[in-house]
């Protein structure tokens, strides 16, 4: 949905997309073009006046516009969304050359605009703020948090974005929804720094993709949205225009989403379908299908309370069937609001006045005001309250027309528009209580208010432009705001204000006929009152929430890129490793734990105390007799000494002749973790703070299973967890659980039933039923086996039958009687429906691929094509076969020959080509063992080390170099030419795990913050 060249100077660009091979092009306007007015685009928002059958980017003829007094406005039939409706009583617009000479002041590019947050797109000079940059540390106020997090890696898979020029980024969009009013990035020049933008998700390719996809909702289910629905613009239309993701790939995502696919299953098995888009990018499109559907509920709901409460209009109801967002809905609704004041305009309209407002725009020279005055009635006592009554009634007709609404947030994109904070009164009056009470013992709660309140001085006197704020600094204000501790105002220039009332005036609100000097006052004085009483507060709100949403959706997006980094770090496997939860008082809890995770020794060691030969002897006796080479420190309290304590034994080569190493893992959870059910269930009879060294152990065997067993917001990863919608981010954290489980896949017959219920289509209930299934059966033999599980219905069995392995290693581990289990289970599952399942008894080769079962006769036609058989999955010389064939044929061409899509068959090579036990996280990187310590002291500033991303925040990344506490590269030294250029175009440039080569750039000791410059990332 590109916008067509304009017929002014402009050169074409072209964009590539090496790793989602995608490409387009945009047309980049000059100088000259940028600065010349265009009509506003038709927005989402608008009430149904613009043809939705345009496309984007084509100019709209502009339709006259006739007062109708007393005319109820006719009603909008629900199914033909397209046909506008009939305009609310308002003045005829001058012709489009006059119009467009009076506003060529205005700037184009209104056309861009989409629900909160789905672009994330900011500008690339976010970094350079004013803020001084030896305090860029503490531009969050919860920093010191943010820096404890432990190692993690990067996705294979990353979304790409890209760095385009000023005009293209205004174009790539054909326009989005309204409600992102004022949040478009401004057009400026690019700067080379890199910084953790993310721009408006890609626009996907549709050419030589998806042949015979459909362009257009099938008539059932295009019927059945309709129904559901039941509002006034097409919600297809809608969701690819706040997505900017092609018709027919919405269409594909909804249908899958309404037959209850999961993302995983999408993502891995219909990539055809969703235009090989990730699970991001899905879950971009699910989220504002799902907040259409909710507008739609909540517009149905209003509707009939309206309707209820008997003040529903044929007028009000499309006005209402017309909103496109929340804000919108609300500021149509609040008028009729129970327990709300009747509004200055209704009870104007309930003396009558209504119909001398309609005359005064339509019929001025007939309109005598003193006609209405009836002497003993409230309001309309004197000619100068029918006045007063009249000014109301346009004010609010004012404040409602989409018209007008369009064109100030046109006039405020193309003005400065800041945000302003500055410290409350009531913080201020608790500052100086505290100083005139320096001298006496404060209560802790007092000490940690007037902490609260230093945590903010960044914001005591902020202002930034609304275009340039970052999401941090957003969020940073609404605490602030929350705690009273900041004032926070919007600042729309005056010169909005003025321009706004002269259109309003000369143009949209213009009498039809001559007015009198006395009426034309009566205009002027109810455009600047709607302008400061009603347009003012709405546009504040908006902005406010525009911002705040968009702040929380790139918070969670940060949430979901370090969980994901974090659960996909390589596994630690083949040796024996020794958890310690370090502590002082009550000692160091230990947990020897074998290759397979099996707890083979629990202790207690008190290291801090007198007798620390004894418990160093202790600790050598334990080494030696299981073989213990690695020991996994957790990073709470006593770390720091517990550390040295074991460098110091390992410099001694006190193990000898075990060559031992040990690292630092975080123990953020572990405590939580310890106590849970889960933990009880699964290890009775241990202590629950011996519970915590065995997690801590485990998290670096299999970071996956481990840390899955633990509610995510518990990890440590990310910032301001606690102002966002807890809601949103659970959702979000729950589904990139449930993606990398899925891809990693599961070994069914071992893998507990924790990480099993986080399996795509698995839940708790079918999980446990699976693993009773093996407990009373034994291991599965092959997938087919799911499906005489209770529960395990075909559309469960779809969803997840790819992500489960049967490995033949563990199969054959079965119980004393495997051949006759499965026959009983059918007489068994009688009563349940399941006689008629017929179930094969033989291991499958192809069930310890990711091929889906649903594949496998294409499978099987491809291995006789190439001469192979399934007994050779992962062999060199399948691969041979295969690559030989590839390398003669095109996979397109193969693809034909075996009846199958091109995407479907480049996952059926990769299960055949893989060996056995693959494992996607073999390839990222593992958690850094070490022998020796350094300190914060021994830092100088000019010193390159290495060091390992521990976590990112939205304003910067935090290493772990070593000594105890983690340095901070701000965003504004992450640059494009320290990064590799795999990741120059990737939305966010470092991940938790990834390793760095950096240089000290300051030292604060007192505070404990170290300052690093990017040098390059290590690969």
């Amino acid at each position: 949905m590109l916008r067509r060249p304009r017929t002014s100077t402009a050169k074409a660009v072209n964009y590539n997309d090496m790793d989602s091979e995608m490409s387009f092009s945009v047309t980049a306007s000059s100088d000259e073009d940028i600065e010349e007015w265009k009509p506003p685009e038709p927005k989402p928002k608008a009430l149904t006046k613009t043809g939705r059958d345009q496309t984007a980017g084509e100019k709209k003829a502009p339709a006259k516009r006739t007062a109708k007094p007393k005319v109820p406005k006719e009603p909008k039939p629900p199914k033909a969304p397209k046909v506008p409706k009939e305009p609310k009583p308002r003045v005829p617009r001058k012709p489009a050359a006059e119009r467009k000479t009076q506003a060529a002041k205005v700037q184009k590019g209104s056309g861009a605009r989409g629900l909160a947050g789905t672009k994330r797109k900011k500008s690339d000079e976010d970094d350079k703020l004013g803020e001084d940059k030896g305090e860029k540390q503490t531009d969050c106020p919860e920093v010191e948090t943010a820096e404890e997090s432990g190692p993690s890696i990067r996705m294979k898979e990353e979304r790409v974005s890209f760095i385009v020029s000023e005009a293209c980024q205004a174009d790539r969009c054909a326009g989005e929804g309204s409600s992102l009013t004022g949040l478009k990035a401004k057009k400026e020049e690019v700067e080379e720094d890199f910084t953790f933008d993310e721009p408006c998700q890609k626009k996907q390719k549709t050419s030589g993709v998806g042949l015979g996809q459909p362009t257009a909702l099938p008539s059932s289910l295009a019927q059945a949205l309709r129904n559901e629905l039941n509002m006034n613009w097409e919600l297809i239309e809608v969701l690819s225009v706040l997505t900017c993701v092609e018709r027919w790939v919405c269409v594909n995502i909804i249908t899958l989403l309404r037959e209850e696919n999961t993302v995983p299953f999408m993502v891995r098995y219909r990539k055809d379908m969703i235009n090989h888009m990730d699970a991001d990018a899905v879950r971009d499109v699910q989220l504002i299908y799902e907040e259409l559907c909710s507008l739609a509920k909540k517009t149905k709901s209003v509707i009939q309370t309206l309707k209820k409460d008997g003040v529903l209009t044929d007028e009000l109801e499309q006005d209402l069937r017309n909103c496109r967002s929340t804000d919108e809905l609300d500021h149509v609704y609040s008028p009729y609001k129970k327990g709300s004041k009747l509004t200055k305009a209704r009870r104007a309209k309930a003396l009558g006045l209504e119909e001398a407002a309609c005359a005064l725009m339509e019929k001025p020279h007939t309109l005598d005001l003193r006609a209405w005055v009836k002497t003993g009635t409230e309001g309309l006592s004197s000619v100068e309250d029918v006045a007063t009554g009249v000014e109301h009634i346009l004010a609010d007709m004012i404040a409602k027309d989409p018209e007008t609404l369009t064109y100030v947030k046109t006039l405020c994109e193309n003005s400065s528009v800041t945000i302003q904070s500055s410290v409350s009164k009531s913080a201020l009056k608790e500052k100086e209580q505290d100083k005139s009470v320096q001298g006496q013992k404060k209560p802790g709660a007092q000490q940690n208010k007037n902490k609260d309140i230093d945590k903010f001085h960044l914001y005591f006197d902020f202002t930034s432009n609304i275009q340039r704020i970052q999401p941090h600094q957003t969020l940073a204000i609404n605490r602030g705001e929350s705690l009273k501790i900041l004032t926070v105002k919007v600042n729309i220039p005056d010169r909005v204000k003025n321009d706004f009332t002269r259109w309003c005036i000369n143009n949209r609100w213009r009498p039809k006929t001559f007015a009198r000097e006395e009426l034309n006052i009566i205009i002027k004085n109810a455009v600047e009152d709607s302008y400061k009483r009603l347009v003012l507060p709405f546009l504040t709100r908006s902005y406010r929430n525009k911002l705040t949403s968009a702040a929380e959706k790139e918070s969670i997006a940060m949430f979901v890129r370090n969980l994901r980094q974090r659960l996909l770090v390589c596994p630690i496997r083949g040796c024996v490793i020794m958890g310690v939860d370090p502590g002082f008082r009550h000692g160091c809890k230990l947990a020897v734990l074998s290759p397979t995770s099996q707890i083979i020794h629990t202790d207690v060691v008190y290291l801090h105390n007198s007798g620390q030969q004894r418990e160093a002897d202790k600790l050598r006796h334990l080494m030696i007799k299981y073989g213990c080479t690695r020991v996994v420190i957790g990073n709470g309290t006593a770390c720091r000494e517990t550390e040295s304590f074991f460098a110091d034994l390992i410099s001694r080569r006190y193990f000898h002749p075990l060559d031992v190493s040990y690292c630092i893992t975080s123990e953020a959870g572990a405590s939580i973790y310890s106590v849970s059910p889960e933990a009880v269930k699964e290890m009775p009879d241990l202590d629950p703070n011996l519970r915590s060294a065995v997690s801590i152990g485990r998290r670096v065997q299999d970071p996956l299973a481990e840390l899955v067993k633990i509610d995510p917001k518990h990890i440590g990863i990310g910032t301001y967890q606690h102002d966002v919608s807890a809601g949103a981010l659970k959702a979000a954290l729950d589904g990139v659980v449930q993606e990398c489980v899925s891809f990693v896949g599961v070994d069914i017959n071992i893998c507990s039933e924790t990480l099993m219920r986080h399996v795509a289509g698995l839940n708790a209930g079918r999980a446990k039923n699976i693993a009773e299934w093996r407990e009373q059966n034994g291991p599965f033999i092959n997938r087919e086996q799911l499906k005489l599980v209770k529960g395990m219905g075909p559309k469960t069995f779809q969803q997840c039958a790819g992500f489960i392995r049967i490995n033949p290693q563990t199969s054959a581990r079965s119980s004393p009687h495997p051949g006759p289990a499965v026959p009983e289970k059918p007489a068994a599952k009688k009563a349940k429906g399941k006689t008629g399942v017929n179930i094969p008894t033989s291991f499958n080769p192809l069930d310890q691929t990711c091929i889906h079962p649903e594949s496998y006769h294409v499978a099987q036609r491809f291995l006789s094509i190439v001469d192979g058989s399934a007994d050779q999955i992962g062999s060199a010389a399948l691969q041979q076969c295969v690559e030989s064939k590839v390398r003669s044929s095109s996979i397109e061409e193969l693809a034909r020959t075996v009846d199958t899509t091109p995407e479907t068959l480049k996952l059926i090579i990769d299960g055949l080509t893989q060996p056995p036990g693959f494992d996607i996280r073999q390839n990222f990187g593992q958690a850094d063992f070490k022998r020796g310590i350094v300190s914060m002291s021994d830092l100088r500033v000019g010193a390159v080390l290495t060091g390992r991303v521990d976590n990112t925040a939205l304003f910067g990344a935090f290493v772990d170099i070593g000594v105890g506490r983690a340095g901070l590269i701000h965003k504004s030294n992450i640059t494009l030419d320290k990064l590799p250029v795999s990741q120059r175009r990737r939305s966010l440039a470092l991940g938790p795990g990834e390793r760095v080569e950096v240089r000290v750039l300051n030292v604060d000791a007192q505070r404990g913050r170290i300052g690093l410059d990017l040098i390059r990332v290590l690969q």
